[in-house]
């Protein structure tokens, strides 16, 4: 269950005036309105918003299953397979954490027009004849560095265009997005790359990050910057990543979005070798993958639709402290259908982000919203890479089922001191204003 990597910015603070195309509620209606997904898309601004979101997780989704074949088939290596999905996020930490200030620092329209282009650059590279596997897996880290700056920066914005409770769900919205992305993206692009090279289908994510980057221009608000000077950005950056780590219920919040993650993509990143194994081709490698996200897609709707703010926040915890258990199950070396529905009931307990998504809204303060949606990106993000790097190494010796059980159990175990320390910080932090970081 890759997590996207942009969640609900604004904090404590006030809201920013709503403009005329944004939907505001009042505390009466915010259980009501957090039953409808349909008042997110009567915000004007948000529908092109969501359409270039669509297209470019589907471009990026594609292009990842189009590497991980291509490296795969010219090196038969699970590590360096592992790796191609690794750099895709290794680098977000660099980024994230000394560049977040540019999401506050400069007008989002165009961080986020810019962010598309060059991502389409770096494809552009990637598909010229000849390219070495080197110079790929540089490219691919390059783009890496270019995400954490363009999720910050739209999850901060979006809370410009929406607000209160529709906010929540327009977050659950691109994350419902992204999932279904990968099932799209992941199934299909199994079954496309059985007739297409995985160079030409590179051409698709050029076409896709090209269409986002127009979407956001023409269909967007050019706001100013969120704030002004600050001295050197890096410096600036850094700071308000202690100070974000530095509150410990920020800093609680962060490690729940941080670990569990860590531990899913490990599925994901010896997926290809499972798939191998079990003798399934280009087309079970894509139904592998697919499985946890169709339960992530499931999960969140069923609890955006039928459940109030109240509600998902009392099952965030449970949730998620069961979230990792169905991997454990691989221990039986499970054929490849039964592992597709053990990561489909992985997927199905995600509705715990919504929960979550309402307690990281009440501590970030408002002017520091894209460099608390960058850092939580790039530690979400480095944390999936590891994840991925060393399930990749371990099953250069250990059979893939064996490393997917693996990081079950040990995510699980992980997670547990995570879930104390979130419910600990819960009642004393949120009364003490005196804590917020500034």
């Amino acid at each position: 269950m890759t997590t996207d990597s942009e969640h609900p910015p604004h904090g404590g603070n006030p809201p920013s005036p709503a403009g005329p195309d944004v939907v505001s509620t009042t505390p009466g209606d915010e259980e009501k309105a957090g039953s409808k997904y349909s008042a997110v898309f009567a915000v004007a601004e948000f529908r092109p918003v969501f359409a270039a979101h669509v297209l470019s997780v589907l471009g990026y989704v594609f292009s990842q299953v189009a590497l991980a074949v291509l490296v795969f088939e010219r090196t038969g290596s699970s590590f360096l397979t592992a790796l191609v999905f690794a750099l895709s996020f290794l680098p977000y930490a660099l980024s994230g954490v000394l560049l977040s200030g540019i999401a506050d620092r400069y007008p989002a329209r165009r961080v986020l027009v810019s962010c598309d282009l060059l991502s389409a650059a770096c494809v552009l590279v990637i598909v010229l004849p000849g390219t070495p596997l080197a110079v790929l897996f540089v490219l691919v880290a390059a783009q890496a560095m270019i995400a954490p700056l363009f999720t910050g920066t739209r999850a901060a914005s979006l809370a410009d265009i929406l607000q209160g409770d529709v906010f929540i769900l327009g977050r659950s919205l691109i994350r419902i997005v992204t999932q279904t992305a990968q099932i799209a993206g992941y199934g299909l692009g199994g079954l496309v790359l059985v007739w297409l090279t995985p160079r030409h289908a590179l051409f698709v994510t050029i076409g896709t990050f090209l269409s986002s980057a127009l979407l956001l221009r023409f269909g967007t608000r050019d706001r100013p910057a969120r704030v002004t000077g600050g001295g050197a950005m890096m410096r600036q950056s850094l700071a308000s990543s202690g100070a974000l780590l530095a509150h410990p219920r920020i800093r609680a919040l962060l490690l729940m979005w941080w670990v569990p993650p860590m531990f899913f993509v490990v599925a994901e990143g010896v997926a290809a070798p499972f798939a191998h194994e079990a003798g399934a081709g280009s087309a079970g490698f894509g139904l592998f993958l697919a499985a946890m996200p169709a339960g992530t897609v499931v999960s969140e709707m069923v609890a955006g639709t039928l459940l109030g703010p109240a509600a998902r926040e009392r099952i965030a915890l449970p949730l998620a402290g069961v979230s990792l258990l169905p991997m454990v199950a691989f221990a039986v070396h499970p054929p490849l259908l039964v592992g597709v529905v053990l990561l489909l009931l992985t997927g199905l307990c995600a509705a715990y982000t919504l929960g979550m998504d309402k307690w990281f809204v009440q501590e970030v303060p408002e002017d520091m919203r894209g460099r608390a949606m960058s850092l939580l990106g790039a530690g979400m993000m480095t944390f999936q890479g590891l994840g991925m790097t060393a399930g990749g190494l371990l099953a250069e010796w250990t059979p893939p089922y064996a490393v997917i059980c693996g990081a079950g159990a040990l995510g699980t175990l992980s997670l547990l001191p995570v879930l104390r320390s979130v419910r600990r910080s819960r009642v004393p932090l949120a009364r003490a204003a005196s804590t917020t970081p500034v």
